[in-house]
């Protein structure tokens, strides 16, 4: 009986354990059911990238993860081998683990009486990388195991590797081979060196210690160690590995996006997420209307001009900042803009959000619906002072408002040509009156200016507007009567989703094209003699108008080649005034001079002369030849006084 009892109690103490192993394996084998999804249905958050209208890169954007997925049948084999000599010797054989890794590593272990080797194959790694921590418990060990044995049953050997080598983290932010390819050497991954290949798998290892723009040298050296292994495995030829391990690639210590234009993805991210929520983390392609070289002449004109208000004219006030935008006047592409000085110091965006007055630059929209009424650039307007009332509750609280001319003086009756080439406040203000406030802000709404007061001031451009929508209006001249809509992504791309969507180019027919080119022979002679005279740029014809508001507030330039249309606007983002006599003319202009004179440097092929369109012709006005259309005949020689 007693023996029958100990035999019982033995049976059990090794049973129970047993069965208890064997459960929790059982256990653990099915708690990993849903963890092999996630690598079946491998989705990891991907990078999108935005290039110009060139495909030159502008910038990568990510959430939390920078990542460039590439398929295996585009990863080269030297990759390839590199990583198994390194990593996995044997892992086309095994089925997700190797015994007699883990053997020898245990016997090196022991020996050493501390953890020495290593004994993760690549899918082991895999895992570790996907779902589970770096603790060192049994049971994590465990389920990386099965994990790694259920993955070797459903997937190819293929698979693996590309989930692997784009899961993969290899230091400096970046995650997976192609990232750090385009990262670290600025190549794509199959223009990589076998050195640069070694260096790149140098990286799982330790990726902050081995980080080459940190520790060049160590990265080198293990680099080395990894090209031995392949001569040893004859895997490469002694020719081979000479010629790699004395190469010294250049490793480029980038920011992680890459960005250079962050004004122009600021504009893009905000049109793009309300269609594509998730647009940093989908890995789609963006093609951009912006010419890179053309986004950074203009970043640089701007400093310029920047740096000349600070040092020439002393204006040191800490708000003082800019905006510059250039459209293609036929399309409405966007081919740069910036929206302030120094985007690290200030992100808001001048060129989209900042609604400022507009000056004298509205003038040349009042003169063109005076036209439009059969009015001649010769036509006759008084140029005469005039006060006007503003009633108040009581008498008491009336006000009067008594508008001036910059230069403080009148000159009788003038031609409107002479009135718009000299912005003549007074009589753009005859003018207004004339053809009727509310005709004027009528022909602005149909223009598309939007909250517009009703009251004179508005014709001296009392009202705000971004220099984003100042670029689209001046197209109605620059783009001869035609107004379009400015465009700043060109199509958007997502291969895994299937996606291929492009932006179209939307234009509105306002007014005839001879009409228009009255006005851009007016604004060519704003250039040539009048207010903006600072933007001449040699051999190319140039239009445009000043825009300067109330204390020298804001100094706008709205100029126009017979290609492009840019607008450049300086001013202090608190509202005080830039200084006594900083007009448009001088704070702006010559911006664009600068702008101009360096894009034809890059862009020589720029169209550099007016076309005058059918429709337009010529008349003798005291000598000298003016233009008439149909719908603006030669004047009578008559003059009007306006009735008040």
């Amino acid at each position: 009986m007693v023996k029958k009892i100990i035999f019982t109690l033995l049976l059990l103490i090794f049973i129970i354990p047993i069965i208890a192993a064997i459960g929790l394996f059982a256990y653990l084998y099915n708690s990993t059911k849903f963890d092999v999804d996630k690598l079946l249905y491998y989705n990891p958050p991907l990078t999108t990238q935005f290039y110009d209208r060139n495909n030159k890169l502008v910038a990568n954007i990510f959430d939390k993860e920078n990542r460039l997925y590439v398929k295996f049948d585009d990863i080269p084999g030297r990759v390839i081998e590199a990583l198994i000599a390194t990593e996995d010797t044997s892992f086309f054989e095994h089925r997700g683990f190797n015994p007699e890794a883990i053997i020898r590593a245990l016997i090196k272990d022991i020996i050493a009486g501390k953890k020495v080797e290593g004994a993760s194959t690549i899918t082991q790694q895999l895992v570790k990388m996907v779902y589970l921590s770096r603790e060192k418990k049994i049971e994590r060990k465990i389920k990386e195991l099965f994990i790694s044995m259920k993955l070797e049953q459903i997937l190819t050997k293929k698979q693996i590797l590309e989930r692997y080598l784009n899961q993969v983290y290899l230091g400096h932010g970046y995650y997976g081979i192609k990232t750090a390819a385009e990262g670290y050497f600025h190549k794509d991954l199959k223009d990589l060196t076998l050195k640069e290949i070694a260096m790149l798998i140098a990286l799982p290892k330790a990726p902050s210690f081995y980080d080459p723009t940190k520790h060049y040298n160590q990265n080198i050296a293990r680099a080395n160690v990894i090209l031995r292994r392949l001569l040893f495995l004859g895997w490469i030829s002694p020719s081979e590995y000479k010629q790699a391990v004395f190469e010294k690639p250049k490793v480029y210590n980038s920011t992680l996006t890459r960005n250079k234009a962050p004004y122009v993805i600021d504009m893009a991210l905000k049109i793009l997420k309300p269609i594509y929520p998730d647009i940093k983390t989908a890995g789609y392609k963006v093609k951009l209307t912006i010419d890179l070289d053309t986004q950074l002449i203009a970043k640089e004109s701007l400093k310029w001009g920047y740096n000349r208000l600070r040092t020439e004219y002393e204006l040191n006030n800490t708000s003082l900042n800019g905006a510059i935008i250039t459209l293609d006047s036929k399309t409405g592409d966007i081919l740069s803009a910036v929206g302030g000085v120094n985007y690290i110091k200030s992100k808001f965006n001048r060129v989209t959000q900042s609604r400022r007055s507009i000056g004298s630059a509205v003038k040349p929209f009042v003169y063109q619906i005076a036209l439009d009424l059969g009015y001649n650039p010769g036509s006759k307007i008084p140029d005469i002072s005039r006060t006007y009332k503003i009633p108040g509750n009581t008498p008491e609280e009336d006000k009067f408002w008594k508008p001036k001319n910059y230069e403080k003086n009148t000159l009788g009756f003038i031609t409107l040509r002479m009135a718009l080439v000299h912005s003549r406040n007074l009589a753009t203000i005859n003018l207004a009156s004339l053809i009727g406030l509310d005709t004027v802000i009528d022909g602005l709404y149909k223009f598309g200016f939007s909250n517009i007061p009703k009251n004179m001031s508005i014709v001296l451009g009392s009202f705000g507007v971004t220099p984003l929508k100042m670029a689209e209006e001046y197209t109605i001249f620059s783009n001869y009567g035609k107004k379009v809509t400015p465009r700043l992504i060109i199509s958007v791309k997502n291969d895994k989703k299937g996606l291929q969507t492009t932006f179209p180019n939307n234009s509105e027919d306002l007014i005839p094209d001879y009409q228009a080119y009255l006005m851009i022979d007016i604004l060519r002679d704003v250039v040539k003699k009048g207010t903006g005279r600072n933007a001449k740029v040699p051999n190319l014809e140039v239009a445009g108008k000043t825009g300067t508001t109330n204390n020298f507030r804001d100094g706008w330039w709205c100029g126009f080649t017979p290609d492009t249309t840019t607008i450049v606007w300086y001013g202090n983002d608190d509202n005080t005034p830039l200084g006594d006599k900083m007009s448009g003319g001088r704070v702006s202009a010559p911006v664009f001079r600068h702008f101009y004179v360096n894009l034809l440097k890059i862009h020589p092929e720029l169209k550099r002369n007016f076309t005058k369109p059918k429709g337009v012709k010529t008349y003798i006005l005291n000598g000298k030849k003016e233009l008439f259309t149909k719908i603006s005949p030669p004047p009578v020689q008559k003059t009007y006084i306006p009735i008040f």
